[in-house]
């Protein structure tokens, strides 16, 4: 897999060749109880503009989120489009590609 740097600012493709947007975040599970911690990437946001990176920013170290960094994700996150894990077909050379349709997507 593809390491959270390579992915964050790669385009995303859907099923079709239409653009959905660059990857701005990535949503990961955090495995607890096991000897060593480890993550699982369940999710991409996509958005079409490039600006927001949001790694980190809506959670402290304890995946505490205060009042102020959930209205600022909503803000942020505003017209943001979720791509579960389970959709993404390829994600090398830059680009990723989805298996769905651009508007089969949901909205963050």
């Amino acid at each position: 897999m593809a390491s959270v740097t390579e992915l964050i600012g790669q385009s995303v493709w859907d099923s079709n060749g239409v653009w959905v947007g660059f990857v701005v975040d990535i949503r990961v599970v955090r495995h607890k109880g096991e000897l060593q911690q480890s993550h699982t990437v369940y999710g991409l946001v996509v958005s079409s503009r490039r600006a927001p990176l949001l790694l980190g920013l809506t959670r402290d170290s304890e995946d505490r989120a205060s009042w102020f960094s959930r209205t600022l994700a909503r803000v942020v996150y505003a017209g943001c489009t979720f791509v579960p894990w389970s959709s993404v077909v390829d994600y090398q050379g830059g680009e990723v590609h989805i298996d769905v349709l651009r508007k089969e997507l949901n909205r963050v």
